[in-house]
């Protein structure tokens, strides 16, 4: 599997990276935002220089996804294996989430 990375925006504006290779799933606050002292996304996630490392992906970031019928209509709609949370989320959290935070896909 190679590298899957997206970016984190709050309000449009870069938080941090996400990714995915073979081995964990891995958060990281870019050092330009905590140089200016913004907020964790999410109390499970506090700003710090320290890579955060999972073997799933972060329940903060599994929230955004749809469920139900939204989440049934996006696997088929895309194509998508439904167990694959993080590509879901690379899919379709860049402009259907409910708040601030939005992911982008990041190119390859």
């Amino acid at each position: 599997m190679k590298t899957q990375r997206a970016e984190v925006l709050d309000n449009g504006r870069r938080v941090g990276v996400l990714s995915r290779d073979e081995r964990a799933y891995r958060f990281r606050y870019d050092d330009a935002y905590l140089a200016t002292a913004g907020p964790p996304i999410s109390l499970s996630l506090p700003t710090t220089r320290q890579e955060y490392v999972s073997n799933y992906l972060f329940p903060f970031f599994s929230g955004l996804l749809a469920e139900g019928t939204n989440k049934s209509m996006q696997i088929r709609l895309l194509h998508l294996e439904e167990g694959d949370e993080f590509t879901r989320l690379l899919e379709t959290a860049e402009s259907q989430t409910i708040g601030a935070i939005t992911v982008r896909k990041l190119p390859d």
